[in-house]
């Protein structure tokens, strides 16, 4: 049709197969050239550095999350607890912030991110199939935790656009991907208003991050795929077909940050490559990971 836009398609390829039961959290440092994530049913933490070198951190306890923070080389960690901030020596944990009055006895984190003034936003979510989702979208600076989104569901994806005027934030179950309008200075974010919500039927917006021309590359759970939006008018711009069927979050990558780094989940799944790791080249550039301060 005259006057309409491709929609460009991708093929995301096998990076590790190695299933995760529910891996999350993919981040890139461009620092260190570190990839990291989660598992976060299996409470495990993965980096892996430029050299091939691979480390694994158990906690015990579900993680939703794992952060490049301030200094390379360390992370805050979002468990079902608390917050914490992982060297990379090894060393122990430093808890930063008990969740306890925060969370309900029946919920843990689940996405989290650095804006960029690099105050912590994270969501809590349900961690069981007996109550309700529920939630809230939180953020810690200067050690206070205040609610940004009161009332959410799954508390997913978060991004900000390039000029630092504009927040997205992906609440699963409540089935759309929000703007809002977002101070700097202050973190404070008014003016919600529906950005897109998924084709019923077709999955469910999870993860996701923003590109340099401020487009959102979001996953969806159940659908098999990460869709690039526009944030002008949320219509659909690319696909990256995944061969797993629970894709949940992504990440840009890479020298040129122009790579696809892709989490999937294994849960109530068979597939083969369900719960493995992929990558996609795609032909835009990615916007560096903000870094937590704590």
């Amino acid at each position: 049709m005259s006057g309409t836009k491709a929609i460009k398609t991708y093929t995301a390829e096998l990076f590790i197969k190695e299933k995760h039961t529910l891996g999350e959290s993919p981040f890139y440092d461009t620092r260190t050239k570190t990839l990291s994530w989660v598992d976060i049913t299996e409470g495990k933490f993965f980096t892996l550095g430029p050299d091939g070198a691979r480390r694994v951190f158990s906690y015990g306890q579900k993680i939703g999350s794992a952060v490049p923070a301030e200094k390379p080389g360390t992370y805050l960690i979002a468990g079902t607890d608390g917050l914490y901030l992982e060297n990379a020596d090894g060393s122990k944990p430093l808890l930063i912030k008990n969740l306890s009055e925060y969370y309900k006895a029946w919920q843990r984190s689940n996405d989290v991110k650095a804006d960029p003034k690099g105050r912590v936003w994270f969501g809590s979510s349900v961690d069981d199939d007996i109550h309700e989702a529920s939630g809230n979208l939180f953020c810690l600076e200067n050690g206070q935790v205040t609610v940004k989104q009161a009332d959410t569901k799954i508390s997913n994806g978060l991004a900000w656009s390039s000029d630092r005027k504009k927040f997205y934030f992906s609440d699963t179950l409540q089935y759309a991907v929000f703007e809002y309008d977002y101070d700097l200075e202050t973190g404070e974010i008014s003016n919600r208003k529906v950005l897109f919500r998924p084709e019923e039927g077709r999955g469910m917006t999870d993860g996701m991050c923003i590109d340099s021309e401020d487009s959102l590359w979001v996953a969806f759970w159940g659908g098999s795929r990460i869709e690039a939006r526009s944030t002008k008018d949320g219509s659909l711009l690319a696909v990256v077909n995944v061969p797993a069927k629970n894709v949940t979050s992504c990440c840009f990558m890479g020298d040129k940050l122009d790579t696809l780094f892709i989490t999937s989940a294994s849960t109530g799944q068979t597939g083969e490559l369900d719960g493995c790791l992929f990558t996609c080249k795609v032909d835009v550039k990615g916007l560096e990971c903000d870094y937590c301060k704590v």
